[in-house]
């Protein structure tokens, strides 16, 4: 019976995987006599087959012969680190090339050892088995890593929520407005080239872009009617006061939105404020951010107002190229009409759940 049929079959399917390549078929045999008892082997002759059956296995570790036809074992090695899929499997290259130039360009090309033939068993089991616990010490430091990860951003968006809740408090947009705004901010600034680590960054700075306005008095953020000229001097404080609230942080993400929430009312012709920034003067995180607060304020219900359809507010930053909005930022948004509509369609039935929610609450109280 071979090493991989053994009577607990449910025990040896959890067996991790060794791939041994090499186009001697005689190793290959050795490789699997000296491994096959604590783990289940797996073999390619030569660097192509190496290649599918990683990408398509994912063994936990590789055995890599470097002299082979065709693929040699440092150019099979440079594609498996290439490869976000494969790139954390561990490569031990075992060969008979044993200068030290040659144990140093197979540790360039991505190894984790080398091991020289004829193949010592105790030293070959050994360095296997290390590895195999190396990785293991690694993956779990890996989802170690993504679960507080995740845990800080959800930290971060319950205090963003907060702090743009606070900016809107005397004002009649929602919280579903400053995600939803967010989100079309992500969606502009990857199409604008940024990453995708710096579109994620900005979606989480620009629902604090109006924090400025929870120093703005009711009497004109609720005033019903058109504000004077003096008033409107005072609803422009609200950037310089949202940006030194949020200049209190060294913190990337408090930085990046004390720069939106100070400069997301500058305009591309240069009759903005505060600052009457012209053209790529404007920091590129707030041209994104005006022109997804423009759009979604444009498709809101107000008191004042009802929504405009999508294809209306698209026309209407088009008119505002090159005068209100960048150009560029302006066509692309435009361009991306379809994704918008479907982050606008989420966001919508997002804030009809909640306000669903919000009147069962109110009934269970009064019952």
């Amino acid at each position: 019976m071979s090493a991989e049929m053994t009577p607990n079959s449910e025990q040896n399917s959890r067996r991790r995987t060794v791939l041994a390549v090499d186009d001697t078929p005689e190793n290959l045999h050795v490789f699997k006599e000296l491994l096959s008892a604590d783990y289940r082997v797996q073999v390619a002759t030569n660097g192509v087959t190496a290649l599918k059956i990683s990408a398509t296995q994912r063994p936990d570790l590789i055995l890599l012969d470097i002299m082979m036809p065709g693929m040699d074992g440092y150019e099979v090695c440079r594609h498996l680190k290439s490869d976000p899929h494969t790139a954390s499997i561990p490569v031990i290259f075992v060969t008979a090339m044993s200068d030290v130039m040659d144990e140093h360009r197979g540790l360039e090309a991505g190894a984790v050892d080398y091991v020289t033939k004829p193949v010592q068993p105790a030293l070959l089991e050994a360095r296997v088995r290390t590895h195999m616990a190396l990785a293991d010490q690694q993956r779990a430091c890996e989802a170690l890593v993504r679960q507080r990860t995740q845990e800080l951003e959800v930290s971060y968006r319950a205090a963003i929520d907060m702090l743009g809740e606070a900016g809107h408090y005397n004002d009649t947009d929602t919280g579903a407005h400053i995600w939803r705004m967010a989100s079309y901010s992500r969606a502009l600034a990857q199409a604008a080239g940024m990453s995708v680590e710096e579109a994620k960054l900005l979606e989480l700075a620009a629902p604090m872009h109006d924090m400025g306005k929870i120093g703005i008095g009711d009497e004109i953020l609720k005033a019903p009617r058109k504000l004077t000229a003096e008033e409107f001097e005072v609803i422009k404080t609200h950037t310089l006061i949202g940006a030194r609230i949020l200049s209190k942080s060294d913190a990337p993400l408090f930085k990046l939105a004390a720069s939106v929430a100070l400069h997301h009312h500058e305009r591309w012709d240069g009759a903005g404020y505060p600052d009457k920034l012209a053209g790529e003067a404007i920091p590129l995180e707030a041209r994104i951010v005006a022109i997804a607060d423009v759009f979604d304020a444009l498709t809101m219900k107000r008191p004042y107002k009802e929504p405009w359809p999508i294809d209306k507010a698209m026309d209407a930053i088009r008119e505002g190229s090159g005068l209100h909005f960048d150009p560029e930022l302006a066509r692309l948004f435009c361009d991306l009409t379809e994704e918008v509509t479907q982050i606008k369609q989420e966001w919508d039935r997002e804030e009809l759940q909640n306000s669903e929610r919000f009147s069962l609450g109110k009934g269970a109280v009064k019952s």
